[in-house]
């Protein structure tokens, strides 16, 4: 198993909270990393029919089953009815530790925690594999576009299959058990159609009245679908900073897929080398890397605070990180070639903004790495200094 950076956030949770939920894409390695991480718990998961036909018609008997040390419940969104008991054990009990409750249908699993276990319970979110939990295993290929095509999942990574063979059985798999299950979603070859649009988007402002038509659905449909795979944990809107520099910026959010191999697959995409002359190239890149910062926050347990900023005029700045105090402006280039144009969008924005000149870094396809006046040059492999102190 490839050691996952979220496991020294779950056991701080569990030694803090009742209930700890672990969600996330489906396959990402959450039921994996759970038995390591607590195999000693009794294990259930409610895709058996039958422990799910005990759970659902004797609920008490089957909580209580799992004595008090503490358990694990896969799926535990299949038998919602679990919920209200849960809430009660937990009141009565109090204890951190008690349950870790998983499921691959997040947008079912967190309604429930919602209504019944809210300030009773920790969330952590698991997605694919990062750059530097690759790279520790070994797994790390030489160049980005071989990571951008294979993607994040643990499958991949630790099997012969490849990521040609995968992606097309997951985007099934994800419509037909995940998406079929919601009265939303009535058509779902329309649906796929969707989300093949959304991948031609990635990297791009959000244009949902665009999306719809070209979808052939209306502008609501567009919006409840797009909600559906952002709670499934497939895409994320990057929202604008909204720092008022006497310009008018743009107030459209960017949309985002968490992994670039299932945005590959959906594009056609089989191999790096379609990647060199492709049109989604950059906007490729520039999803690597804003995904694996998202999930550098989430793996070590606190929420990313990620925007983008852009002008009526076009200046951008790709991501402006707040953390602790700080704000770091980044640049995202695909190109392996450094260039002094790199710099330009982070002098722009110093010049505007009170961010001190030398705090901004460029990520760049390339590995070298060296520190300037105007900035940070940083590999894509290194995308974790960026926190760094100058």
């Amino acid at each position: 198993m490839i050691e996952r950076t979220i496991g020294a956030a779950l056991t701080r949770m569990m030694a803090s909270f009742p209930v700890v939920t672990v969600t996330g894409p489906r396959q990402s390695g959450k039921t994996t990393l759970i038995r390591a991480l607590f195999g000693n718990l009794p294990y259930v998961s409610l895709e058996d029919p039958d422990k799910r036909e005990r759970a659902t018609s004797d609920p008490r008997g089957f909580l209580a089953s799992l004595g008090t040390g503490g358990a694990v419940i896969d799926e535990a969104q299949r038998v919602p009815e679990l919920f209200n008991y849960l809430q009660g054990i937990v009141d009565e009990h109090n204890r951190p530790g008690m349950f870790i409750l998983s499921g691959s249908q997040n947008f079912l699993l967190l309604e429930k925690i919602t209504q019944s276990l809210a300030g009773r319970v920790g969330i952590a979110r698991l997605f694919p594999l990062s750059i530097p939990e690759l790279a520790a295993a070994g797994k790390l290929p030489v160049r980005w576009e071989d990571l951008a095509v294979s993607g994040g999942y643990p499958r991949i990574h630790a099997t012969a299959v490849t990521a040609e063979e995968w992606y097309p059985n997951y985007i099934m798999t994800y419509l037909e058990r995940d998406v079929r299950q919601l009265k939303a979603v009535n058509d779902l070859a329309k649906f796929q159609t969707f989300l093949k649009l959304c991948a031609g988007r990635t990297g791009q402002l959000l244009n949902l009245s665009s999306l719809a038509v070209d979808c052939g659905i209306s502008h609501t449909s567009a919006a409840g679908w797009l909600s559906i795979l952002e709670a499934s944990y497939l895409v994320f809107k990057l929202t604008p900073h909204h720092r008022n520099f006497n310009k008018r910026l743009v107030r459209s959010p960017k949309l985002y897929f968490y992994d670039t191999g299932l945005a590959c697959s959906l594009l056609g995409i089989r191999s790096a080398e379609q990647l060199d002359n492709h049109f989604a190239r950059g906007a490729l890149f520039e999803t690597l890397i804003v995904s694996e910062l998202q999930k550098r926050g989430w793996h070590n347990g606190y929420e990313p605070a990620l925007y983008f900023w852009r002008d009526q005029t076009g200046r951008e700045i790709d991501v402006l990180i707040e953390r602790d105090g700080r704000t770091i402006p980044v640049e995202i280039k695909s190109g392996r070639t450094t260039s002094s144009d790199f710099f330009a969008g982070l002098s722009y924005y110093a010049d505007l903004s009170d961010v001190p000149r030398n705090e901004g870094a460029v990520v760049y396809g390339g590995d070298e790495r060296y520190d300037a006046a105007h900035g940070r040059l940083l590999s894509w492999r290194s995308i974790d200094e960026l926190d760094a102190a100058r």
